[in-house]
């Protein structure tokens, strides 16, 4: 007969080797069990989770989902309902774009009103008084301040977009949203700076209103019209720009400085009467040249109003637009190859 030792040793190492068995075997025998008594709550009176029989796969066009992500289906799979289902993420996109921008700066935000004050009165002494460009008689700085408020709102809307995948390729790859949220926030967020920089240039342009300095016309009814053409334009070219700068990084370069020269391609510090026959048949095809020039001819009562050329430059930002979208939406499945 073994010692009352032996048994209680032999006793407690069993059932200790019971227990290591158990504990391994756990992760197996709990979601059996767990999956057994969840049974019953996956019923068909529970939309949200009901399951899909073996060997089947669930319709995407099914309500059983509160949100389907599925890849896009062509080049014009736009999407739009999301982006509007996204409206909330939208305006905090356009909060980060005005904090972030101006975030430790002294005068924040006074700087849209310091930086046309200042390039008005540059294009006023060496244009107006130095080089003396005609401004067809309507006062310098109005005439000036009118360009450069539109001006800076399409270049802005256009280096802004194109930099859209290289400034947001951290956010791009870790969550999912539609990615034109981001450039549509953009052109919402430089309509604001363009709205500061628009009041104080109406403040100045009633002044000269009421002296019958300046006498605009029934014309100015048109500005929302042209604000929107300008925005789309800037918007389309940015979906390009931002498209094509994802793998070939030297259309950025040629982006900063193609800007500029395009400027002067556009009577932003002159009037368009005062072109030549031979370069204005050239400049006739920018789509910014009736937008300014119709703008000037409201506000300001100088100028011309070609109905011709304000239909060439909503079409060109209507096709601009769609066009830039669809390779907008074709890039952005594989820009996180190149980016």
């Amino acid at each position: 007969m073994p010692p009352v030792g032996a048994i209680i040793f032999s006793f407690v190492r069993s059932w200790t080797l019971l227990a290591t068995v158990v504990k391994k075997r756990s992760l197996l025998v709990v979601p059996i069990i767990i999956s057994a008594q969840a049974a019953p709550l996956l019923s068909s009176s529970t939309p949200h989770l009901n399951r899909v029989p073996s060997g089947e796969t669930q319709p995407i066009g099914t309500n059983q989902w509160d949100h389907v992500i599925a890849p896009h289906g062509g080049w014009f799979d736009l999407n739009l309902g999301a982006v509007w289902e996204y409206w909330d993420l939208l305006w905090l996109f356009v909060r980060r774009d005005i904090v972030s921008y101006y975030k430790q700066t002294i005068l924040g935000p006074v700087w849209l009103i310091i930086q046309p004050i200042f390039t008005t009165l540059i294009y006023v002494l060496v244009f107006g008084k130095i080089a003396k460009l005609s401004t067809d008689g309507a006062p310098q700085i109005v005439f000036y301040m009118c360009g450069i408020a539109f001006w800076n709102y399409f270049a802005d809307c256009l280096t802004k977009t194109s930099n859209v995948f290289r400034d947001n390729a951290g956010l791009f790859g870790k969550v999912y949203f539609p990615r034109l949220v981001v450039p549509i926030s953009i052109i919402v967020s430089n309509l604001l700076r363009f709205s500061i920089q628009f009041t104080l240039f109406l403040a100045i342009w009633v002044y000269y209103v009421v002296t019958g300095e300046v006498k605009p016309n029934w014309a100015i009814a048109l500005f929302p019209v042209l604000l929107a053409t300008m925005a789309a334009i800037g918007l389309g070219s940015g979906l390009l720009f931002s498209a094509v700068t994802t793998k070939y990084r030297d259309m950025a370069f040629l982006l900063q400085f193609g800007v500029q020269l395009l400027m002067y391609a556009t009577p932003v510090i002159y009037p368009a009467s005062q072109i030549p026959n031979e370069i204005a048949n050239v400049l006739k095809w920018n789509p910014l040249a009736p937008i300014i020039e119709t703008a000037r001819y409201g506000l300001l009562g100088t100028g011309s109003l070609s109905w011709s050329g304000l239909v060439y430059s909503m079409a060109f930002a209507g096709i601009l637009l769609l066009a830039s979208a669809a390779v907008f939406n074709k890039v952005e499945r594989t820009f996180m190859d190149t980016v």
